[in-house]
């Protein structure tokens, strides 16, 4: 446990809003920790770390997804069970949790059963916002570089030492966010978390052997294919890389994809653009140094952060690629004027 000063030492440094979800986290006794459709690792790291500091604190604590976890992060459900929403009744409870997202429409058809319950909400999450709150009590920081990282303050705030479980859930969502600490999100809290979270035990080279080495055989040729689809445009300072839809593509992971063609010395941004079994197509987008991402895929009805975000666009794949490219184009050029 910390000491009574190390914790109010905590409490002071939190905003109000913050101090309202601790009490909310504190007094509450019955929890369900819902995540966004798809939950990456950030989410599901953070569930995993909440659910152990909810339980350490003698509460009933269910996870509930509206998709299943990852294969890549089942060594999470050694110590939790993550849930995922049948359609029926939601369990009794007396608080839902939000974890990594802030619209309640991202947990698809599971976001209606929670509307309709009458616990209170709660949001714990690092996107930006900007429409009218509807939750009860939240715990936001748009600085930090991952939703676990929120999870770690919250144990420090209630006096809780980090125990194995949740130091790798932790360590999950803070990889998963900042890209095995290479993004530009990488700061000095997250760093010093992470060494905190080795010395408790987590054992960096098997969760990436975990989380990154378990791929199928097909991916690298799916990848190959990608990569070969490149187009480069606005003088080379951005690139559109694309993917149709194919039954063999499904559920394929474009970090690789990304990354590599980030790697491009002058590009600012890449825009990976997947069409989808309903004709419609799933955009992820990356930036380097300034260009801001989230701004973009806002346009589209996406979100996310400044250098990394992602949006689900209407239309086939020409249709929302031609779209994207003159957003991206449009925006440099403004740039290039403001210079």
């Amino acid at each position: 446990m910390h000491s009574s000063q190390e914790t109010e030492e905590e409490l002071l440094e939190c905003t109000a809003d913050q101090l309202a979800a601790l009490k909310l986290l504190s007094t509450s006794r019955r929890f369900i920790l819902t995540g966004h459709v798809r939950p990456d690792g950030d989410c599901v790291g953070a569930q995993a770390a909440l659910a152990s500091c909810l339980e350490r604190m003698g509460n009933d604590v269910k996870i509930i997804n509206p998709d299943p976890l990852e294969p890549r992060f089942q060594y999470l459900a050694k110590n939790f069970s993550f849930g995922v929403w049948d359609g029926g009744e939601l369990p009794a409870h007396d608080v839902a949790v939000f974890l990594d997202f802030n619209e309640m429409s991202r947990c698809g058809r599971l976001g209606e059963a929670f509307a309709k319950a009458h616990s209170q909400k709660l949001v714990i999450d690092h996107h930006i916002y900007k429409g009218e709150p509807w939750w009860d009590a939240a715990f936001v920081d748009v600085r930090a570089s991952a939703t676990g990282l929120l999870i770690h303050r919250i144990h420090e705030a209630l006096g809780l030492d980090v125990e194995l479980a949740a130091a790798e859930g932790i360590f999950t969502s803070i990889v998963s966010d900042t890209g095995w600490f290479k993004y530009s999100n990488t700061d000095a809290e997250t760093l010093r978390i992470a060494s905190e979270l080795v010395e408790i035990g987590v054992e960096p080279a098997r969760m990436y052997q975990a989380i990154e080495q378990r791929k199928s055989p097909k991916h690298p040729k799916l990848t190959g294919a990608v990569l070969s689809s490149a187009h480069f445009f606005a003088d080379d300072r951005a690139a559109l890389v694309t993917q149709p839809w194919s039954e063999e593509a499904a559920g394929y992971d474009g970090d690789d994809v990304l990354d590599c063609v980030r790697s491009v010395e002058g590009l600012e941004v890449v825009l990976f653009v997947r069409e989808l079994a309903d004709k419609g197509c799933k955009l992820s987008a990356r930036s380097k140094e300034w260009y801001d991402v989230q701004k973009l895929t806002s346009r589209f009805g996406g979100g996310g952060h400044a250098r990394a975000a992602g949006a689900s666009l209407e239309g086939n794949l020409t249709e929302a690629c031609a779209a994207l490219i003159a957003a991206v184009e449009q925006d440099l050029s403004a740039d290039d004027g403001n210079r």
